[in-house]
């Protein structure tokens, strides 16, 4: 197994990869917008909402939570998921980056 080369890239371009592997699959991107339509739920919530098994949604549920993207309490005996706006926040701030170079550079591109 080859190994990663995230040494040679800054802090911010490994979390930025982290946070975009996170929401490259289509299960999460259901899971982000269910918890935007209802602010906060359990886990079984988000199993009645997608085509996936329990044990698949808590994978993806925990990838999201790794990445920064979602955040969970504890209430009773069960998780309470909601999107945690920091993870968002540098997705956004880098997406205004780009659009700003664009801006900049319009017509300018080969």
């Amino acid at each position: 197994m080859g190994t990663t080369k995230t040494i040679h890239f800054t802090d911010e371009q490994n979390e930025l990869a982290i946070l975009a592997k996170a929401i490259g699959h289509p299960a999460r991107i259901a899971i982000i917008q269910h918890l935007i339509k209802v602010n906060s739920c359990i886990c079984g919530d988000i199993v009645n909402e997608l085509p996936l098994a329990q044990p698949t949604v808590s994978q993806h549920l925990k990838e999201l939570k790794n990445a920064g993207l979602i955040k969970g309490s504890f209430e009773g005996n069960a998780i309470c998921y909601c999107l945690d706006e920091n993870g968002f926040n540098k997705i956004k701030n880098f997406f205004q980056y780009v659009d700003k170079h664009l801006e900049n550079q319009k017509n300018q591109c080969c």
